[in-house]
């Protein structure tokens, strides 16, 4: 397997272990009468062998041996790739009238951010074959609907925040009504973008990329896990099976649709597809149990949005259900999941897939 530089992207955390346990309850007994039906998909056996944390600092004998390994360079990777997105990005959503409408979408939108999103979109893409243009409206329709999602999330009607990626939240700076308007509008142009600005890909694999990316972030991806989270806000008895859904769907599906989008206008195989899909489900549980380790070790300086939410609003979190230590061997079990699922792609070509699994353990915001 290729090795990753992940030079000052990895660093040392040093967590004091406290668990505490609940129990599982069933999903009826907070779901509106309507939705009692609602099964709940219990992905990962609960029993594991014992393993090393997430954030266990490297032996200097996995160093030496790295050395004599081939290198990704991640960082440059990630550097050049979010690069490309930003351009597309400033020239897919330009300034007009009305103008108050644009700047708030364009203010949320350009804020920065690691585009994890649409890198692996493009990875995705190339990796089965096909180009980084082939993908790129794809790749920024998905960077459009997550930047909707944020609006949204720090309204106050929701999580009621004030601060993203380090700056005030948009409905903070443009108002409430105009941050809706302005999630939806980007909502709507996300659509638009994949259908009339992709380029030299078969119309049959645009209107399967499009359907895709609905199902992932309607009433039964995206969506479904959000109500769920809310649902569950104050609940003293939700188990790891609730929770679970909630982070496939919340987070996972979106993660999911991004590197299912590349594979497919790449010209991926179905088998291929398959495959990168739960690789992609892997990373999008992965993703969302670092940020609840995150979200109650790191301050708010550090994460570029406040520290601590989930705990004040009563959330509940893979640490609060299995503690700290728990909660970073999990996260080891999915990463590695994850790898396993690349093995069988050209390794030179599935680097960047594997440093994105990697950074999305690792990461310290």
């Amino acid at each position: 397997m290729t090795s990753v530089n992940l030079g000052p992207w990895v660093q040392i955390t040093s967590i004091i272990n406290k668990e505490t346990r609940s129990r599982s309850r069933p999903m009826s007994n907070f779901l509106s009468p309507g939705l009692k039906t609602l099964q709940i998909p219990s992905t990962h056996q609960r029993q594991r062998k014992p393993m090393s944390s997430i954030c266990a600092v490297l032996t200097e004998e996995t160093l030496q041996e790295d050395q004599h390994k081939p290198t990704f360079d991640f960082k440059s990777y990630m550097l050049q790739k979010a690069n490309s997105v930003n351009k597309a990005l400033d020239t897919a959503v330009t300034l007009k009238e009305p103008a108050k409408i644009h700047e708030s979408m364009r203010y949320s939108l350009l804020a920065g951010g690691k585009r994890v999103r649409p890198v692996l979109c493009l990875a995705a893409c190339e990796l089965v074959g096909g180009s980084e243009s082939m993908a790129m409206p794809a790749a920024c329709a998905v960077e459009m609907i997550h930047t909707m999602s944020l609006i949204h999330d720090d309204l106050p009607c929701m999580d009621n925040d004030d601060l993203r990626r380090g700056k005030s939240t948009n409905h903070i700076v443009f108002g409430e009504d105009v941050a809706v308007l302005a999630g939806d509008a980007l909502l709507a142009f996300a659509f638009e973008h994949i259908a009339v600005s992709t380029l030299n890909v078969s119309p049959l694999r645009i209107v399967r990329a499009v359907g895709e990316l609905a199902k992932v972030i309607g009433a039964e991806g995206l969506v479904a896990g959000q109500v769920v989270d809310i649902c569950s806000e104050g609940l003293s008895e939700v188990g790891l099976e609730q929770l679970e859904f909630i982070h496939i769907h919340k987070t996972a599906k979106l993660l999911e649709g991004a590197v299912v989008l590349g594979a497919i206008l790449g010209g991926g195989t179905d088998e291929e597809v398959e495959k990168l899909r739960r690789y992609a489900r892997s990373i999008g549980l992965l993703f969302q149990v670092v940020d609840d380790i995150l979200d109650v070790t790191k301050s708010s300086q550090e994460l570029g949005k406040t520290a601590g939410k989930d705990l004040v609003a009563d959330k509940v979190t893979y640490p609060k259900l299995m503690g700290i230590e728990k909660s970073r061997e999990f996260a080891e079990k999915l990463l590695n999941e994850a790898r396993e699922l690349l093995a069988g792609f050209d390794q030179e070509k599935a680097a960047p897939l594997i440093a994105l699994a990697n950074y999305i353990a690792y990461r310290q915001n």
